[in-house]
């Protein structure tokens, strides 16, 4: 039998072979969001079996293998790793037609030369021979990085994190760069006050001040926002189920902190007064430092309230929102624009139903002189698989400028997951090629080849700065 993931793959046309092959392939990556583990990173782990290489924490495979009937305990139960990967490996040709079939090929492939299909056959063979080269190899996180020709990381961190990985990982001497990303959910929990409190101790200890006031938290954040930026950090993240842009002023906020801390009941109305106050806060904040605001938008969390007690967060109990967000984030938008503070601005949208809403609206508020200031961004969880990849590479082309466009993120906790660039830039480049073929586009690579290349890493080199290139 052929290879099934060989040198052409997903590519159907000539056109498309020959941007993917001349232009795309060659290209180093940028991964300026994903949550790896900074100390895996700084620490250059060395894995010692497959499972904990390429299993433990992904969710999408526990979603999978949940569909597939496989036992909690083979999946984030207490069975051994070897019974766990049999059960992945049991339940991999169940997965046709979704993405994690091509993605578990690409890894194998990629990874480790393997060429066969993965299941309940091939598995003995397959965990056996990749342990070995993992004891006898250096296959490590550094190595890792250095065989995708990743030239930055920037993982995920709470501004309570004291980055001690990021600052150990300041003297090390790589043709790669990590950077943290500033990511201050817990900042916006006031509903929940327990959680928020436990924050508010770990903030006060990684800035070492105290917060008791509304004006405490704001320069602790702002203390913090300016470590960051020390090490490196240009970009924030913000994971909200929507934007909040309700009316709230100072006094409000620091009245609706006060009630949060003291652990007095709120209304929901004032929790999304307070977030949206707070939101303000954080796009200035980002505004100053020349950083790039992420926000992912759509997600409906911990749907699953057993999975969520005995798992926690990130266990695959979430889902796509159906509630609509362009609304929100116009008056968002709006509000930062007429103050001149709208940062740089990536938007990654969880439902479909949404894209064409959101791409339109960052168009509302595209200035000179950055371009394409405001970005559609890729293809997001749910979304990040062929067909999602086309719809937010459509919609961009349709609406705005596909040309400007910072390309892929793994957004993975897996350091197997660096292949996923390869399966957007085939995508890509089987899209524009299919359009070469029709007509639509002429067929000039000196038009095509470096508009393709810069969609890869350049367009994201230029706008993230995280090199401080500015060419």
């Amino acid at each position: 039998m052929a290879a099934f993931i060989h040198d052409d793959f997903l590519l159907t046309s000539e056109p498309a072979r020959r941007l993917y092959h001349g232009f795309a392939a060659g290209e180093p990556i940028l991964d300026f969001h994903n949550h790896l583990s900074p100390r895996d990173v700084a620490d250059n782990r060395r894995f010692k079996d497959l499972y904990e290489l390429w299993l433990a924490g992904d969710h999408y495979k526990w979603r999978a293998m949940r569909a597939n009937g496989v036992s909690e305990t083979l999946i984030t139960g207490d069975a051994t790793p070897y019974e766990k990967f049999m059960a992945w490996a049991q339940t991999v040709p169940r997965t046709l037609r979704n993405p994690l079939y091509h993605w578990t090929h690409l890894e194998l492939l990629r990874f480790f030369g393997y060429e066969e299909l993965l299941d309940e056959r091939s598995a003995p063979q397959i965990w056996n021979q990749i342990n070995e080269r993992l004891r006898t190899e250096p296959l490590t996180t550094w190595s890792i990085l250095e065989k995708f020709n990743v030239r930055a990381v920037c993982t995920t961190d709470d501004p309570a994190d004291v980055l001690a990985a990021h600052q150990a990982f300041q003297n090390v001497s790589a043709p790669w760069r990590m950077y943290p990303t500033f990511r201050p959910d817990a900042a916006l929990a006031v509903d929940r006050a327990d959680l928020f409190n436990a924050w508010l101790r770990k903030l006060e200890q990684a800035g070492n001040c105290s917060i008791a006031t509304l004006d405490e938290l704001l320069a602790a954040i702002s203390k913090r926002h300016a470590d960051f930026h020390q090490l490196g950090c240009r970009l924030s993240d913000h994971g909200l189920p929507h934007c909040h842009a309700e009316d709230c002023d100072e006094t409000k906020a620091a009245a609706i902190f006060h009630k949060a801390i003291c652990k007095q009941p709120m209304s929901q109305d004032e929790a999304n007064q307070y977030r949206s106050f707070m939101m303000l806060y954080f796009g200035r904040l980002d505004a100053v430092a020349g950083w790039t605001k992420q926000l992912h938008l759509g997600a409906l969390r911990n749907n699953n309230s057993r999975l969520y007690s005995s798992q926690g967060a990130d266990c695959g109990a979430d889902s796509i929102g159906d509630r609509g967000q362009a609304t929100q984030l116009g008056r968002y938008l709006d509000r930062l624009d007429r103050e001149g503070s709208l940062p740089k601005m990536i938007v990654y949208n969880l439902n479909p139903s949404d894209t064409y809403s959101i791409a339109t609206m960052l168009g509302n508020f595209q200035m000179g002189p950055i371009a394409s200031k405001l970005q559609l961004g890729s293809g997001w969880w749910f979304l990040d698989q062929a067909e999602g990849m086309r719809w937010q590479l459509n919609a961009l082309s349709q609406t705005g400028l596909l040309a400007h466009f910072v390309g892929m993120v793994t957004d993975s906790r897996s350091f197997m997951s660096f292949p996923r660039h390869e399966y957007f830039r085939r995508v890509l480049c089987e899209l524009v090629g299919s359009d070469v073929k029709s007509g639509l586009l002429p067929d000039d690579e000196s038009l095509l080849g470096p508009w393709i290349a810069n969609i890869c890493y350049g367009n994201a080199r230029r706008y993230l700065k995280l090199d401080g290139s500015s060419t």
